[in-house]
C-alpha cells in the first residue's frame, strides 16, 4: 500500500495500531509515513533575504515553457548556498523567465541550471511541497 501510495504521486500513509483505540490528541497508536520522491528541475532564480540566501526559484519545462515549481529554501548550508550564487551571478537578467508571471521577489536567472530536488508531494498547481536542495546536475 505504501508503494503504490508513493507511487501515484500521495504525500504518504497515516496508519493505526490494531489493537488501540481512537482517542483524541497525540500518541503513539498512529504512524505517518511520507514517501520521497526526486526531480531535476530548472532553476529561474534565488531569494536574499536582506544579504542573507534565502533559497531557490524552481520551474518545469512544458515545451518551451518554463512553469512556476515552487521555491527551495532547505538543504544548503553556508558553503552549498555560497557555492550556487557564485554559479547564479553570471546568469542575471531582469525579467522572470516563466511563462506566466509570478508575485515573489527574486534575482532572477537566465534558466541554465539543473537543481535534484527532493520533495513530498506536489501541489495541485504542480508546485512541490516540503522541498530540499540536493544538489546541482551537472551531468545534464
Amino acid at each position: 500500500m505504501y508503494r503504490h501510495a508513493c507511487k501515484v504521486g500521495l504525500e504518504g500513509i497515516v496508519s493505526k495500531v490494531a489493537g488501540s483505540r481512537y482517542t483524541s490528541g497525540r500518541g503513539n497508536d498512529w504512524v505517518k509515513k511520507t514517501c520521497v520522491q526526486r526531480e531535476t528541475l530548472t532553476i529561474a532564480g534565488f531569494a536574499i533575504d536582506g544579504t542573507k540566501w534565502d533559497g531557490i526559484y524552481l520551474g518545469r519545462r512544458k515545451g518551451q515553457d518554463l512553469i512556476y515549481a515552487g521555491k527551495v529554501d532547505h538543504g544548503f548550508d553556508k558553503t552549498s548556498a555560497g557555492e550556487l550564487r557564485r554559479k547564479l551571478t553570471p546568469l542575471i537578467r531582469k525579467t522572470q523567465p516563466y511563462s506566466k508571471r509570478i508575485a515573489h521577489k527574486a534575482v532572477w536567472v537566465e534558466p541554465e541550471l539543473m537543481a535534484e530536488i527532493e520533495y513530498r508531494a506536489k501541489s495541485a498547481e504542480g508546485k512541490v511541497r516540503h522541498p530540499v536542495f540536493k544538489g546541482l546536475r551537472d551531468d545534464l
